[in-house]
């Protein structure tokens, strides 16, 4: 009996021993893991949203070699009536307003402020939007209606066989991929473990193989087909987007601070809803859209390309949401008015009419609730028409 109590016993220490050296061996990932389950639980989300570096694999982008270019001072915004009601309503973090060119609001809540480079979740997909405009203009990306499999053969015999460029710029891509962030089991779910794990976004993307229509069919959004677009950035060019994005695109807008993606554990950023940064900068980058593609004088993206990503090309449904090349365009909004959007409330709104650039964070767990987009839709489209 005594002997079998020690057998009994040393087998629980045995038992502990492991349980302790996979904990330590497998620490980054276990923590990553509880990081994902608790990322937008009401008393972590805002903090996680400024410090997401804190729990996922990450790489940085630079700001160039420049001085920070100047964001004049205006003369201040009376905000429409309700304004103040909407950002404590919708966990506004950040609300910054340009009008030709100058700061005309700028003002930051939850305990939020200038210097936190908070997470832009799909807003991030302009950015890469705006890049390719600048390899289709050079030539590096021969045409938008070649297969994406020319520039990364690991799609061959996936769901993106036979798709073009063109059809995953909008969302037209007809791969079956299911979005729902309140589903556990969602592919966007799985998705995002496979992230905080260390995996491969790459393999996540090629290793899909079902289909909900025929490339060109149905407009579905569908965020990984963002990644594919890195992949066919990077077959492209043989560079990590962060170093192109860099170079081409962030350096020449004299940012305040280097942004950086959250990354896979190959070191692959997640171009399609990793990149943080601060508002102020969002702003530069919306201000050069706004015009046209020029900043401060230097033509950064082609003006025909900024003209035909945010014009609603893709087939969504008639009198809802337009779509362009990951530019979304409000319903019924005049030619030159378009925004970059990403969950939990993050937006750039363009109105070149009006020369009015909006940024808006958020960390708001209901940006899901029956008409919770368009209410911020119309309130960024009041402070516009307030200018």
């Amino acid at each position: 009996m005594r002997w079998i109590l020690r057998w009994a016993m040393r087998a629980v220490l045995m038992a502990l021993l492991a349980i302790v050296v996979i904990g330590l061996w497998k620490r980054d990932e276990i923590l990553r893991l509880w990081a994902v389950n608790t990322l937008f639980d009401e008393d972590r989300i805002v903090e996680n949203f400024s410090h997401m570096d804190r729990a996922f694999l990450t790489v940085p982008l630079g700001r160039g070699e420049g001085p920070v270019s100047v964001l004049p001072e205006g003369p201040p915004l009376a905000l429409p009536q309700g304004t103040q009601a909407w950002i404590e309503a919708r966990a506004v973090t950040s609300l910054m307003v340009l009008h030709e060119g100058r700061v005309v609001h700028e003002s930051y809540h939850l305990g939020t402020g200038p210097e936190d480079r908070r997470i832009s979740w799909s807003l991030s997909k302009s950015y890469l939007s705006a890049l390719f405009g600048l390899l289709v203009e050079d030539g590096t990306i021969a045409s938008l209606d070649v297969p994406v499999t020319r520039y990364d053969p690991r799609l061959i015999g996936g769901a993106y066989d036979g798709v073009t460029i063109r059809q995953v710029l909008q969302m037209t891509s007809g791969v079956e991929f299911d979005e729902d962030y309140l589903d556990y089991h969602s592919d966007i779910n799985r998705m995002g473990r496979v992230l905080a794990l260390g995996g491969t976004m790459d393999g996540f993307a090629a290793g899909l193989m079902a289909r909900a229509a025929q490339p060109g069919e149905l407009w579905e959004y569908v965020s990984i087909d963002t990644h594919v677009l890195g992949m066919v950035v990077r077959g492209a060019t043989g560079r990590d987007i962060p170093d192109l994005l860099t170079e081409r695109i962030l350096a020449p807008l004299g940012l305040e601070d280097a942004p950086y993606y959250l990354s896979d554990g190959e070191g692959v950023a997640f171009v399609l809803g990793g990149l943080n940064m601060r508002t102020r900068d969002h702003a530069r980058f919306g201000l050069m859209y706004e015009q046209m593609g020029v900043y401060e004088g230097r033509q950064v993206v082609p003006a025909d390309w900024v003209r035909l990503s945010t014009r609603a090309s893709a087939p969504t449904q008639p009198g809802k949401i337009g779509y362009g090349y990951q530019w979304w365009i409000p319903v019924g909004a005049p030619d030159g008015v378009f925004m970059a959007r990403g969950i939990y409330g993050q937006y750039i709104y363009i109105d070149q009419d009006r020369d009015a650039v909006i940024v808006v964070t958020s960390a708001d767990r209901g940006f899901r609730e029956e008409g919770v987009h368009e209410t911020n839709v119309e309130m960024m489209r009041r402070i516009a028409e307030a200018l």
